[in-house]
């Protein structure tokens, strides 16, 4: 497989009327899993096997495809509604609008709610707000840091008040097949490295470093990931 950017196309996602994802610019694709303590806590991500994918492909997103993750065409069968509702408002808009901005004494913390994949990164160690709010002490600073980071939705950015810059981890431009280790499910599509995403209308969305796609059809704020893939135990 040729590396993304090199060849003729550049990394893209189209999201289909009520289809799949086109995904042109042979973007890489790995089984990516959540690592988990003994109390089934998330802490960090463990990169798992690669799926052999060509230069451009289809990936399923209503869920019901024999070929996961590729499409099959049977959105077709069962009538898959793809509708897309969610903002196309800049995360930072959407962060605002829902009072989703905490400022600590070291991090502001942008908490786009709406956006949530359920990855649970968020809640060790005291929750990252709490910790936010602790930023001065390097402990807390660290962790609330990391938390954001894993945040596979990119729902959470921590921005350094100092330099005003977010505290983003580096990510080529890659998909990642989501496993909740800890609830034995699977998650969402993890779109990294700014790729971007373009509606069915045309319309393209706000080009960020972490998104996730919702694959398994449920979502009530299409084409994004709103966690619902917990709620139907999606098994990908």
């Amino acid at each position: 497989m040729s590396k993304p950017g090199q060849g003729a196309q550049t990394p893209r996602i189209t999201v289909t009327k009520d289809g799949p994802y086109l995904v042109v610019g042979a973007v890489p694709i790995h089984h990516q899993h959540v690592v988990t303590n003994a109390e089934g806590e998330s802490l960090d991500w463990r990169q798992g096997e690669p799926v052999e994918a060509g230069a451009q492909y289809a990936l399923c997103r209503c869920g019901h495809s024999a070929k996961k993750p590729f499409c099959d065409g049977t959105h077709k069968k069962v009538g898959f509604d793809g509708s897309e509702t969610a903002s196309r408002d800049s995360l930072r808009h959407q962060a605002e609008a829902a009072g989703g901005v905490i400022d600590g004494p070291a991090i502001t913390l942008l908490d786009a709610e709406r956006l949530c994949a359920f990855g649970r990164f968020c809640d060790v160690a005291g929750k990252v707000w709490s910790l936010v709010e602790r930023s001065d002490e390097p402990e807390a600073r660290r962790l609330a840091e990391h938390e954001a980071a894993c945040c596979p939705s990119g729902r959470l950015v921590a921005i350094d008040k100092h330099t005003g810059k977010a505290l983003e981890p580096h990510h080529e431009p890659s998909i990642g097949l989501v496993h909740d280790t800890a609830r034995h499910e699977a998650g969402p599509l993890w779109v990294r490295g700014g790729i971007p995403i373009e509606g069915a209308d045309g319309h393209a969305y706000e080009v960020r470093n972490r998104q996730t796609l919702c694959r398994c059809g449920a979502s009530s704020n299409k084409p994004f990931c709103d966690g619902s893939h917990a709620s139907i135990h999606f098994k990908g």
